[in-house]
């Protein structure tokens, strides 16, 4: 069955439920879960401030697993989110990917609703959408 989970995060409520999901999944089939946050290029805002919300999203998804008994690895990046999200897949050898329908609110919703759109169009292996 699926040995390595990925599951993309920015932080938002449809991120959650899709973490959720992919530890609670993971933790009943024996499985890893790669916690995937990209950090889009095209931000403006200073890079450390961007980093530091990415790693604080990783290091709640790794509690998550712990509570679980399911082992998180954590990748973050600097990239497009939109369209990174299959290499990743294949760098880190997953064979499932679960991911929120939509990000943030606003312009970030848009655009992570793009991601999850672009991921079920170019992923390889199986992806699971998360409402």
């Amino acid at each position: 069955m699926f040995k390595k989970i990925m599951v993309p995060s920015d932080g938002s409520d449809f991120a959650a439920k899709a973490e959720d999901l992919a530890i609670d999944l993971a933790s009943k089939i024996s499985a890893r879960v790669v916690g995937v946050h990209v950090i889009d290029e095209k931000l403006i805002y200073p890079f450390e401030v961007l980093e530091e919300e990415g790693n604080t999203i990783l290091r709640n998804l790794q509690k998550k697993g712990e509570k679980k008994g399911v082992d998180v690895d954590e990748v973050l990046i600097f990239g497009n989110p939109r369209h990174d999200m299959k290499k990743i897949a294949e760098k880190s050898d997953a064979d499932l990917i679960v991911i929120g329908s939509h990000g943030r609110s606003g312009l970030e919703k848009l655009l992570m609703g793009s991601v999850a759109e672009n991921t079920l169009k170019t992923a390889d292996i199986p992806v699971l959408l998360v409402k």
